[in-house]
């Protein structure tokens, strides 16, 4: 408000200097200036100072404009121009200016305006144009206005009395020259006794302390008030909403001052037993808390603070066991993150709660009294030797009895109370340790298991009599001298030793006849052979053998009888018995090239025997039947005829048969088809003659064996022999068939052998009764 007032006067300055300036050229009110004309006096306008007050509705007379060469006749006209000239008007004749229209000082204080004088009589201007001003006088016609709604404030609860608020500013559109138009004063209408307005400035102060949690919005009214608030002044209102920011002067509380929990003894660690909660009338990170565990229960019991929903989480930080301890009692605590050490000392921002923890009995696995169990016994035991026993209890009140089971070895068994026992001789060098597992089951609940591991050490006995570390090839020249090394010998034993081996060398009884080598011991675990005569014969001697015996330094002390071979070997010239070794590498090498080439040739040999077997075999098959091809699918004989009697010259002569019981002339063999046929004939002439029968399958078997010629053993030889017949003829349903159609045999070639085998049976039964 105060820049716009400054702002019009600004202006209204400058318009007013020029008035005065133009006054104080006008003597006794006239103007003076220089005539239009050459060669006339000046003249000049006579007027008064024009003030109009603003909001007047009535035609409101303004003042007079009057040039002095006017003498009152009727020539002179009066005219208005300008830019404001349409709010007045002016009588023609007279000068007189009126205001047309109601004004308002706030829109416009100063109106510019030019007066033009005419000679009716000669239509030229009397007096040169003249601007002069007309000044609206002010009237308190406008209430005070604030500039900045709508206020919001915020201050800190429990502030101090004379804290600062806000400031609210109001402007009053009246001029403040005129009168106390524009003077304001500031009143609370609505806000005690908890705020005060400075009545002049409009500043908003805090009259007492206020506490958010009671009330955190307060709702303020200020009124101004023009003209000093004098009878008659204009007041305009505004509406302060000023908040209350928190601060933490509110420590966490538990609402419930005592908890119960239970959690089951089998639960893991980390597990979450329950939530606590405290509350706290703060809002923001006032209110953000930190849950604790007393130390002297936090190893057992943790808790876990939830931002979001400021929950303290009770975990379990380690396993618990109902049977040491069946209920717990913890204290947890609750304190501010954020602490105003001027508001609330730390020691004031906490609270705390009493929280009991029972403990769930749990039906658990057996617990054996050792994590793991080494044993040691000695090897060669006997069977059912006692190794060691373990023990596994049921920790649950009830106690189930335990039964022992045990995996990892054949080698061992445990009995119902645990004890571990032997089931077969251990031997040392064999498995010096085993790991096994032990399993406890309780009787009661099968499910409940648990295991141990158990790991069984076999103690050495000295049970491995020393021998040679090697196998060795000794050679002696012929032409070796008396004393000459020709072999260093070492033992080796399989036992273990708590201290370091030590072997003792001699001969045999049985060697002390032995007049070519002797044997020496040095005393470090080897021994030197050396020759005690001069010169070898490879003719005569050529093998020497050497028994040694080697004793060990066990308790007790076991020895070995080992025998060492000395060949004789013609070292030449040099008496070196490498050449000895090398030959002995050739002639090897030599031996096993002529096995690997025996071998090779005997498979070679095989391959091509089956080869030629292979080949034999198809083309015998092919021989026998040519006929048969890729189409031939069974052997079927086919008989297109029932027999021709007495014209078939092919037949057999049964009375011949009869009569003279003689053996028949071998034929040249026939085609198979014909033959059959041909017997088929015969058959049905022949007699019940069992004599004759039995003649025929003897010829037969015996033309199938001699023949080289004949199918092989898994053929059929077929006997179409039925006997005399009727009279009536055959009744065969055998269908007739062109005779030189091929017949297929091939279907019963399987059946050849049982076929035979029938046959001599057969004809067997059909000899006549002695």
């Amino acid at each position: 408000m105060n820049c716009c007032f400054l702002k019009r006067w600004m202006l209204v300055i400058p318009l007013l200097g020029y008035c005065l300036k133009v006054a104080e050229n006008l003597p006794a009110g006239r103007a003076q200036k220089e005539a239009p004309f050459p060669g006339r006096a000046k003249r000049g306008w006579v007027w008064n100072q024009f003030v109009v007050p603003e909001e007047m509705d009535t035609r409101q007379y303004v003042g007079r404009l009057r040039s002095d060469l006017d003498n009152g006749n009727s020539s002179f006209q009066y005219n208005l121009l300008g830019t404001g000239a349409g709010s007045f008007s002016i009588d023609e004749r007279t000068g007189d200016i009126f205001a047309i229209r109601k004004l308002d000082r706030e829109e416009q204080s100063l109106y510019m305006l030019r007066a033009q004088v005419i000679d009716t009589s000669t239509g030229k201007a009397v007096e040169p144009e003249s601007e002069f001003v007309v000044r609206v006088s002010d009237i308190n016609d406008n209430e005070p206005k604030f500039l900045y709604e709508p206020y919001e404030a915020t201050v800190p609860e429990m502030s101090p009395e004379g804290t600062f608020v806000i400031k609210v500013t109001a402007n009053d559109a009246d001029d403040p020259a005129t009168g106390y138009h524009a003077r304001i004063l500031y009143n609370l209408e609505q806000g005690q006794p908890y705020f005060s307005v400075e009545p002049t400035t409009g500043v908003i102060r805090i009259s007492s302390k206020m506490d958010r949690e009671l009330q955190d919005t307060y709702c303020v009214i200020i009124k101004a008030r023009d003209m000093l608030g004098q009878p008659g002044a204009l007041s305009g209102t505004t509406t302060v909403s000023i908040t209350l920011s928190d601060i933490n002067d509110n420590k966490p509380i538990f609402k419930e001052s005592f908890y119960r929990f239970t959690v089951s003894e089998s639960a893991p660690s980390g597990t979450s037993i329950g939530k606590i909660m405290a509350y706290d009338d703060d809002i923001g990170e006032n209110a953000e808390m930190d849950y604790s565990i007393e130390e002297d229960d936090s190893q057992t019991f943790g808790i876990i603070t939830d931002n979001e929903t400021q929950e303290g989480i009770i975990i379990l930080r380690k396993k618990i066991d109902f049977e040491n301890q069946s209920h717990y009692g913890i204290r947890a605590k609750v304190k501010n993150c954020h602490v105003d050490e001027e508001l609330a000392p730390a020691h004031e921002n906490a609270s705390s709660t009493y929280i009991k923890v029972q403990v769930e009995d749990e039906d658990e696995p057996p617990v054996f009294l050792l994590p793991y169990y080494i044993f040691g016994i000695p090897e060669e035991m006997p069977y059912g030797s006692m190794v060691g026993t373990v023990s596994a209890i049921d920790t649950d009140r009830r106690q189930s009895p335990i039964r022992y089971s045990l995996t990892g070895s054949k080698m061992f068994h445990i009995s119902d109370n645990g004890t571990i026992i032997t089931t077969n001789l251990l031997d040392r060098e064999v498995s010096a340790w085993y790991n096994l597992s032990v399993t406890a089951t309780e009787a009661y609940n099968v499910q409940q298991i648990s295991s141990a591991p158990v790991y069984v050490q076999v103690f050495n006995i000295n049970d491995h009599a020393p021998e040679f570390s090697q196998y060795y090839e000794t050679y002696v020249c012929e032409n070796a001298e008396f004393g000459e090394i020709i072999q260093i010998i070492s033992a080796i034993d399989r036992d273990e030793s708590i201290e370091d081996h030590h072997f003792y060398f001699n001969h045999s009884v049985e060697d002390t006849d032995n007049s070519s080598f002797i044997l020496t011991d040095n005393q470090d675990n080897t021994a030197t052979i050396l020759t005690i005569r001069t010169g070898f014969s490879l003719k005569e001697e050529p093998v020497f053998s050497m028994i040694i015996l080697i004793a060990d330094n066990g308790i007790p002390s076991l020895t070995s009888t080992n025998t060492l071979t000395i060949q004789v070997c013609d070292c030449g010239e040099s008496r070196s018995t490498e050449i000895c070794t090398k030959k002995g590498l050739l002639f090897l090498m030599g031996f096993k090239t002529e096995v690997i080439i025996a071998i090779l040739v005997c498979i070679m040999v095989i391959f091509g025997f089956i080869i030629l077997m292979l080949a034999m075999k198809q083309r015998r098959k092919q021989t026998l039947i040519p006929e048969k091809s890729e189409e031939f699918g069974e052997n079927i004989f086919c008989f297109d005829d029932e027999g021709g009697g007495e014209e078939d010259s092919d037949a057999f002569d049964v009375v011949e048969l009869r009569s003279s019981m003689v053996m028949r002339e071998r034929k040249p063999r026939k085609s198979k088809s014909m033959e059959i046929r041909s017997l088929y004939r015969q058959s049905l002439q022949v007699g019940p003659d069992s004599a004759v029968f039995r003649q025929f399958i003897l010829e037969k078997l015996e033309e199938a064996n001699t023949d080289p010629c004949a199918p092989p053993f898994d053929s059929l030889q077929t006997f179409a022999f039925e006997g005399t017949g009727s009279s009536s003829g055959s009744l065969s349903s055998i269908g007739s068939r062109d005779t030189d159609q091929e017949d297929n045999f091939d279907y019963l070639n399987d059946l050849g052998p049982r076929f035979k085998r029938l046959a001599c049976m057969f004809g067997s039964a059909m000899q006549p009764n002695n």
